[in-house]
């Protein structure tokens, strides 16, 4: 069976069908298993490693920190109050973890958009001249 063909419904999907939805290479996938922010779910009995959609919503919170220029300790340490919130919505000290996080990408986000808007006028004076 091919690697990167489903497993079924339930939404367990392999690493082709990962890297397809998010985006990211084998490779990057792989190298996320491999640190322990995103080790697949279950391994199939040819050892390729399956994945859910809940593996998938990680995926992707992950891919959205990494322009953002967060480290991978920092999207463990997210992703770590995300599941105490998923798993008690009231832990206060998840929360204001989330909540500095949001802070933090909201300035890095503001951050780029200067850096883009800088390069769009420097592109519109390179065409001027």
């Amino acid at each position: 069976m091919d690697q990167a063909k489903t497993e079924g419904a339930g939404g367990s999907m392999h690493i082709g069908d990962m890297a397809e939805a998010t985006g990211l290479s084998h490779r990057t996938i792989r190298h996320y298993d491999e640190v322990g922010l995103l080790p697949a779910s279950t391994r199939s009995e040819g050892g390729f490693r399956i994945y859910t959609d809940s593996d998938l919503a990680r995926m992707l919170v992950i891919r959205s920190m990494k322009p953002l220029g967060f480290s991978l300790e920092e999207m463990g340490e997210l992703l770590d109050a995300v599941d105490a919130l998923a798993a008690d919505p009231l832990d206060s000290v998840a929360r204001a973890k989330l909540d500095d996080y949001t802070r933090r990408a909201s300035a890095k986000r503001d951050k780029l958009a200067l850096n883009l808007q800088r390069a769009e006028s420097f592109i519109a004076d390179l065409r001027t001249k």
